[in-house]
């Protein structure tokens, strides 16, 4: 398959997402996700405004008032809600194995995508996904009960399950903008959508000051700053490129290459375990990747 800047950008986004899991995975029990998700996002969201800027100015792009609120709604969604709970499962059960669950991204987005874009799905890709899955079941199997609580487990994997999930349809439904609209417009829209959604679900638990008091404390923003950067910034940017440029379905696919470099890097800095199991896990969520690209 000819690699065009498409697949560059899908590409260049897993290696920028999986060393900004890495960072704040270091940033480790400093501050909660959701106040970490929040962070990435408001920085996201003011560097985005000054790029906007210099490349597009000022002036609004033509969205009609529905293709505002869908964009909206899908930054809430892939943003707000799919972020917090992927950095929620990323506490509680590490970066590899989170990272092998993350492999769901492709098939629910292929999913989603056969339903309400019109993109097909053929039996090779099948086979992928059950490559997927299987590598899945091996990084999670409860026989690592020892390096990771039972409990935590589960509830990690449930979390990075709905992140994936959230995630996909978030990118679904603004596929078709993302086609037709401003590129920077609409990413700016998407995160104003995620940061206002925070900021209102605050605003409904009284959660300002608690946030606040969160903020005020020593923290390691050697890490956080530029895992930000990373995360919400140039992986966003990129993620949504790749998915403007060309297929949903093939981006997605492109994009879980970011698994196995979270995999090998949480081995090499962060010293998680990175045994038989893993590496099977590895090359089956891999196989599943080659696969669907091909088919």
């Amino acid at each position: 398959m000819p690699i065009g800047w498409g697949e560059f950008f899908a590409l260049a986004s897993a290696v920028c997402w999986a060393f900004a899991i890495i960072l704040f995975r270091r940033v480790g029990d400093a501050l909660p996700p959701f106040e970490l998700n929040l962070f990435k996002n408001m920085l996201g969201l003011l560097l985005v405004v000054p790029t906007l800027a210099l490349i597009e100015g000022f002036q609004l792009a033509a969205f009609s008032l529905d293709e505002i609120g869908i964009t909206l709604l899908s930054g809430f969604l892939g943003i707000a809600v799919a972020d917090t709970w992927y950095l929620r499962a990323l506490s509680l059960m590490g970066a590899s194995r989170t990272g092998i669950v993350a492999s769901l991204l492709s098939p629910f987005v292929i999913l989603l995508s056969i339903m309400f874009l019109g993109e097909s799905l053929h039996g090779w890709q099948l086979a992928g996904f059950a490559f997927v899955m299987s590598g899945i079941l091996l990084v999670t199997w409860r026989q690592n009960r020892r390096e990771v609580d039972a409990a935590h487990l589960g509830k990690g994997v449930l979390y990075g399950v709905g992140a994936m999930f959230m995630m996909a349809v978030g990118i679904v439904m603004v596929k078709g903008i993302l086609e037709t609209r401003p590129f920077l417009w609409t990413t700016g829209l998407r995160l104003l959508g995620g940061v206002a959604g925070m900021l209102i679900y605050m605003s409904l638990r009284g959660r300002f000051e608690t946030v606040r008091q969160r903020f005020m404390q020593p923290l390691p923003w050697r890490l956080i700053i530029p895992a930000g950067f990373l995360g919400a910034y140039v992986s966003m940017m990129m993620w949504l490129a790749g998915y403007k440029l060309i297929s949903a379905s093939e981006a997605s696919v492109l994009n879980e290459t970011a698994n196995a470099w979270i995999v090998l890097l949480a081995w090499l800095m962060l010293g998680e375990s990175i045994g038989p199991r893993k590496v099977a896990g590895i090359m089956l969520t891999s196989a599943g990747v080659v696969i669907m690209l091909l088919a």
